[in-house]
């Protein structure tokens, strides 16, 4: 008798991994997600590290089906995180062999949603071509939940990653963005490592034109959360760059 496949489902964590301050789980994560995190046995990651420190959270809600040592966590691979696993360069299959077995397995990364903005496309890539379901469960989503307060257009927007280190380099990808958003109408999203936040926002600063709107939302979901969002020739009068510790995303349009 042929074993029914397991689920592979992909399990939101909060947005304050590295942060001085946590948001409370229940806040932020509804009673269907953390009921099915909590009863997990297998798990695929980003680090397993953060993957136990958010499931003992969890646990304080809603005890675990086994005791966190003995679960079931494997690691997505180191180059996967520094090049990405979006072009197919990485064979998941393995990772899913309990859900071929008949188990559930829970996707994670170290904050918001799995495969979105971070590692995890090569194992819902995999889950699919093998015949298991993929059920993403609710949860935080930074870049939906900065669009949405940045006053930029909702309907027609881009999310492009991380903008290149070099200045030369960065200048001439900031015009690029800005003139899509400025000919489309299409907004432009993307994120940085957040101990060059201050760089990057005198990059925009200097680069981009008085009339184009710079939004940036840091800190999401805690309760020092904020979306500074105005022209460019305002934005210095009105806020200051996110701290050097704060997650934040960036966003220009009009």
């Amino acid at each position: 008798m042929k074993t029914t496949a397991g689920k592979l489902y992909l399990v939101p964590a909060p947005l304050d991994f590295g942060c001085a301050t946590q948001t409370a789980l229940s806040d932020i994560l509804p009673e269907g997600t953390l009921v099915v995190a909590a009863r997990l046995q297998h798990w695929v990651c980003e680090n397993a590290k953060s993957a136990r420190a958010y499931l003992k959270r969890v646990d304080a809600l809603h005890p675990l089906s086994s005791p966190l040592q003995s679960l079931d966590i494997r690691e997505l691979p180191r180059e996967v995180h520094k090049k990405g696993d979006h072009h197919g360069n990485h064979d998941a299959s393995a990772l899913l062999a309990p859900a071929l077995a008949g188990q559930d397995i829970g996707l994670l990364s170290e904050a918001g949603m799995p495969a979105v903005a971070d590692p995890g496309s090569s194992v819902v890539r995999a889950a699919h071509e093998l015949g298991i379901t993929v059920v993403p469960l609710v949860g935080p989503v930074s870049l939906l939940l900065a669009l949405a307060a940045s006053g930029l257009s909702g309907q027609n927007f881009a999310f492009v990653g991380y903008l290149p280190q070099e200045g030369a380099a960065r200048v001439k990808r900031i015009r690029e963005l800005e003139s899509l958003a400025r000919q489309n109408g299409q907004s432009q999203l993307f994120i940085e490592t957040p101990y060059r936040n201050q760089a990057l926002v005198e990059s925009l600063l200097k680069t981009l034109q008085p009339d184009t709107r710079l939004a940036i939302s840091s800190g999401l979901t805690l309760e020092t959360a904020q979306t500074c969002s105005a022209p460019v020739k305002l934005w210095s009068q009105r806020y200051t760059a996110p701290d050097k510790h704060t997650p934040a995303v960036f966003a220009i349009g009009h």
